[in-house]
Order: C-alpha cells, then sequence, then structure tokens
C-alpha cells in the first residue's frame, strides 16, 4: 500500500486521481490523530490541511499522519505538496524523513497537463516563471522566485541538489544512476520535469525508492511501474440517487474560478452572491440567514444552486480594508469567508438532505469538508485534469473538490453534469 500525506483537502484529491486513473484504488482521509487504516486501497491519503497552518503545527501533524501511514505498513511514502511549492514546504519534507527515520527523498513539481515544467531547475506555471505568475499574488504564500532548489534549501536542514532535464531524457537506468549518485551527498533531490514522458521515466527510476514528494502528477506514472491494483475500480459500484439539485459553493477569487463561475452562471444555474463586507461585521447571521433562506427556495423550486463570494475587485478590496480597520489579516478574512460559505452548506446540507456538491478553493473545500464531518471520501472519475468526484466514506454522497487555479473554463459546468449522470447509473 501507498501511503501519501497531502498539505489540502484539494491536493488529496489531485493526486488520489491521479493514482486512480491509472487502475488503483485511492482512499482519502481527514487527518485525525489516533486514526486507524482499514486497508481496503491500493493508496491511502491523509490530507493534513496544514498548507496555511504554522510550520510548527504543520510539522507536527505531517509526523502523526506519516506515523498513522507506517502502522498500516505501507511499502512507499508520498509528500504531496502545492505544484508551485506554497505553504511549509520544507518542514513537511522534513517531518517525514524524521518520522520514518530516512535521510533521502526524490522531489518532482513538474505537472506538464496543468502547465506546471521544471527545466534546469527553474519552475514555470503556463511558461511564467513563478515570480512572474498569478501566485506572485498569494496573500500567505507568494512566490517570489523561481529556482526550486534554493527555495527549498531555505526551509530545510537538510541538503538539498538537482538533476536537470537531459539527464532525465537518457532514460530511467541514467538517470537512476544519477540518484544513487546524488543519494551519496543529499538528503533531497529535485528532478526536472517538461513533459508527460518525462514523468513517466522519472516514475521507472524512482519506483524503488521509498520516500518521494512533490506535485500530484507523478502519481499517474508510478502505477505503471508497479504491481498491480488488488481492488476492484469504485466507479462501477457508485448508485445513489438525489432528487435534489447540485449545490455549488466557491470561495476562490483565482481567476480560473471566475472565468467557471461565470460560465455556469451563464448556463443557467441560479446564483447567490455572498456579501463579503458583512461577514465581518455585526450583520453576519442577517447575512446567512438572508443566503441560505434564498438557496432553499430555489432548491426547493428544482434548481442546481451556485453561492459564491463576491469576487467583484472593488468589494474585495473593501472588504480588505473593513477587515484590516479591525485588525484582521486576509488570511483571516480569508478563512472567515470560507467558514461562511461551510456554515450555509452545512445548515443546507441537514435540511434538505443535499447528496451532491462542488467546492471551487482549497481551503473551502477543507472548511466545507469539516463542517459537514466528512471523514474523507473514494476517488470515483475525472472531470478535468487533477479534479475529480468523490464518493464520501459512511455518508451516502458525492462531493467535487476543486482547487482554484484548477480546470478548465467550462469545469464547473461539466462537474454539475457529472454528478448528475453519476447518480442517474
Amino acid at each position: 500500500m501507498i501511503g501519501v500525506v497531502a498539505d489540502d483537502t484539494t491536493g488529496a484529491n489531485d493526486i488520489g486521481i491521479m493514482f486512480s486513473k491509472s487502475g488503483y484504488k485511492v482512499k482519502v482521509l481527514t487527518f485525525e490523530e489516533n486514526m486507524e487504516i482499514v486497508k481496503d486501497a491500493d493508496v491511502v491519503i491523509i490530507d493534513t490541511d496544514s498548507r496555511l497552518d504554522s510550520p510548527k503545527t504543520a510539522y507536527d501533524k505531517v509526523c502523526k499522519a506519516t506515523k498513522i501511514l507506517q502502522n498500516a505498513n505501507c511499502s512507499m511514502y508520498y509528500n504531496k505538496t502545492c505544484s508551485v511549492f506554497r505553504g511549509n514546504i520544507g518542514v513537511e519534507f522534513d517531518a517525514m524523513l524524521d518520522e520514518l527515520e530516512e535521510d533521502f527523498a526524490i522531489i518532482s513539481l513538474s505537472f506538464p497537463q496543468n502547465g506546471r515544467t521544471t527545466v534546469n531547475g527553474i519552475h514555470k506555471v503556463n511558461g511564467n516563471r513563478l515570480e512572474d505568475s498569478e501566485f506572485l499574488h498569494d496573500p500567505v504564500h507568494p512566490t517570489i522566485e523561481s529556482n526550486l532548489e534554493s527555495i527549498l534549501k531555505k526551509q530545510t536542514r537538510r541538503k538539498v541538489t538537482s538533476i536537470y532535464l537531459d539527464v532525465v531524457r537518457k532514460g530511467p537506468e541514467e538517470l537512476k544512476t544519477a540518484i544513487e549518485k546524488a543519494k551519496n551527498d543529499y538528503q533531497y533531490v529535485l528532478i526536472d520535469g517538461e513533459t508527460q514522458e518525462d514523468l513517466h521515466i522519472i516514475a521507472q527510476a524512482a519506483a524503488g525508492y521509498k520516500v518521494l514528494a512533490g506535485s500530484s502528477a507523478l502519481g499517474e506514472e508510478l502505477p505503471k511501474a508497479l504491481p498491480k491494483s488488488e481492488f476492484p475500480h469504485l466507479a462501477s459500484t457508485v448508485s445513489i440517487k438525489d432528487e435534489n439539485g447540485v449545490l455549488i459553493i466557491s470561495g476562490s477569487l483565482t481567476p480560473q474560478t471566475k472565468e467557471q463561475t461565470k460560465e455556469l452562471i451563464d448556463s443557467g444555474v441560479s446564483a447567490i452572491v455572498v456579501d463579503s463586507r458583512k461577514i465581518l461585521d455585526s450583520t453576519y447571521q442577517e447575512e446567512l440567514e438572508k443566503v441560505y433562506h434564498e438557496a432553499k427556495l430555489l432548491f426547493k423550486d428544482g434548481k442546481d444552486v451556485l453561492i459564491m463570494a463576491e469576487n467583484n475587485p472593488s468589494i474585495v478590496k473593501e472588504t480588505k480594508e473593513i477587515g484590516k480597520l479591525k485588525g484582521l489579516s486576509e488570511l483571516i478574512i480569508s478563512k472567515k469567508i470560507s467558514s461562511f460559505l461551510a456554515a450555509v452548506a452545512k445548515r443546507l446540507t441537514d435540511s434538505l438532505g443535499l447528496k451532491r456538491i462542488v467546492v471551487a478553493g482549497g481551503d473551502t473545500s477543507g472548511t466545507v469538508c469539516r463542517h459537514l464531518e466528512i471523514k474523507g471520501n473514494y476517488i470515483v472519475k475525472e472531470i478535468d485534469t487533477g479534479v475529480p468526484s468523490g464518493l464520501v466514506i459512511d455518508k451516502e454522497m458525492l462531493i467535487v473538490l476543486k482547487s482554484g487555479s484548477f480546470g478548465k473554463t467550462d469545469f464547473l459546468v461539466k462537474a454539475v453534469t457529472h454528478l448528475k449522470e453519476l447518480t442517474s447509473l
């Protein structure tokens, strides 16, 4: 069994679908101390939701999650992180190695199908260096440089080196020789990748190592170099009936999600825009009641319903200014908005018995799952690159959890259609 520790909810499902579409049965679990693993899948992923935590909290969570996987006798471990190196990168890598008492890990951050490439150690998003990409403006972890080795060296006490593309393209045997050479003097080796074929070569060379790390993309290629699945694929066994419409929650302000919500509204889905300014003052409860009752009426009328955070730039700016006057950081404001959206989702689900939910935004996805007391999910089927549907464990519910920057313009439209098709099987 492969054990994965992921630092956020959407990332956990992202790497889950990579393993799943290559034939492995995958289970995603929300981190809980003292949890036990039931061995009913080829891959078990623990979502620590630690990307926005303090370094110490993130370290402790990853140590505990790794120990849980170790107790389940996993044969390979994977530390799934953000594909643009945001978060507690070095701390979480170190935590896994420390807990396993290992001292070497292979790192592959490229994700060509989603525009993430690494050449000569320089990481790019859709052809732009990290410091020139949209992630430069991340309020918590802005990407101010593109050299992955330089970024990681600042976050770990271990020694770091890189293997460039020219070596990768000599094939698996040459690459493995280079990895073994690096292992003599370094604890982390970053490996370039620009195409899916590069990832295939990396997987062939890395399949015999105990600890891997990086983005989700390598997960698609690893099963091709490892033993076949022992479990039936889940997609053929899903059977859920729901007469309600689909609930779509959007807490992301990324350009991708903005385009996706517009496309969804243009397709005819009813939308309720949350006034984020009211979430920060005494009218919070009033706004919650308003949104809840408006959504409830739409569902009773047989509609699919989108509930979204306000993404108008002037109102977003005003919300930040109100928060600043109250002494709130952008991170706290973001978390308050996510919590509001999750509270609405909880009330609607409890009162109407909703069974099909789509969430856009990594932090929002994690918050919604916690409010709905979702312990985890099995990966069902890919909708867009890196974004699957999931069958909730111990609940009759289907979910789609999307990173803010993932998915094509029509993703939310496709996700709603996908869930309806699954429930009509």
